[in-house]
């Protein structure tokens, strides 16, 4: 169901110009009416904003039952900063958050780890822009993995693509629950995207092209 939040960050998204239309290829060589690249927000306005999404995502889901969020580096850096400030500054909620590097360091504190180190019985949260073949959630299990006795419950993503992965008949998604026992929660899905298109005259000609991909590549519980 397409509620005013998910309304209000579609268009957030649009005007950030995060959300394009039009023709683009994915990593997975597939070629799609539509594209999502967080890596175009670039004011501190719209990081705030952002921030303050995901927390509003996190406090519905979690509330305070965490131990710290962590954000994949390099997108999910930015993504975890601002959600772990707009849950201080929203809600109260002060929790602390951590990256990784894509190289350790072999100086100084050294390890791959930024900001707070984890705890045995830690419950982890990760913040992140958007599954689509599932390489960058195996890769941050593989980093948090190596963090002894903590548990990883909940992901949290900009846009649920609904896409098959690896598995036939199974998203990406889908693929990360089975695999990890992780909880993924997005702020939108495609099929949110498109019950926003039908809403706009303007994108009619992109309609079409977003169902076509649906029934060729998405899978829906």
């Amino acid at each position: 169901m397409l509620t005013a939040e998910k309304k209000d960050f579609i268009e957030f998204m649009m005007e950030a110009q995060v959300l394009l239309f039009g023709q683009f290829q994915t990593k997975s060589g597939r070629t799609t009416p539509y594209f999502v690249n967080t890596g175009n927000y670039k004011t501190g306005r719209q990081v705030a904003q952002l921030g303050r999404f995901y927390a509003t995502l996190v406090k519905k889901t979690c509330g305070a039952d965490f131990d710290a969020l962590f954000g994949p580096a390099y997108k999910g850096i930015p993504l975890v900063t601002a959600t772990a400030s707009a849950l201080a500054d929203r809600y109260e909620i002060d929790k602390p958050y951590f990256f990784n590097r894509k190289e350790a360091k072999d100086h100084g504190e050294k390890g791959c780890l930024v900001g707070y180190q984890p705890q045995s019985g830690d419950r982890l949260l990760i913040i992140e822009d958007v599954i689509t073949a599932g390489t960058a959630v195996r890769e941050s299990m593989e980093i948090l993995g190596a963090c002894d006795g903590v548990r990883v419950t909940d992901m949290f993503i900009s846009v649920n693509r609904c896409e098959v992965g690896k598995t036939p008949g199974k998203t990406a998604v889908m693929e990360v629950r089975d695999e990890y026992g992780i909880q993924v929660h997005a702020l939108i899905t495609v099929q949110d995207i498109h019950e926003y298109l039908k809403t706009r005259d303007e994108y009619r000609e992109v309609l079409p092209l977003m169902e076509a991909y649906m029934r060729q590549y998405c899978v829906f519980e």
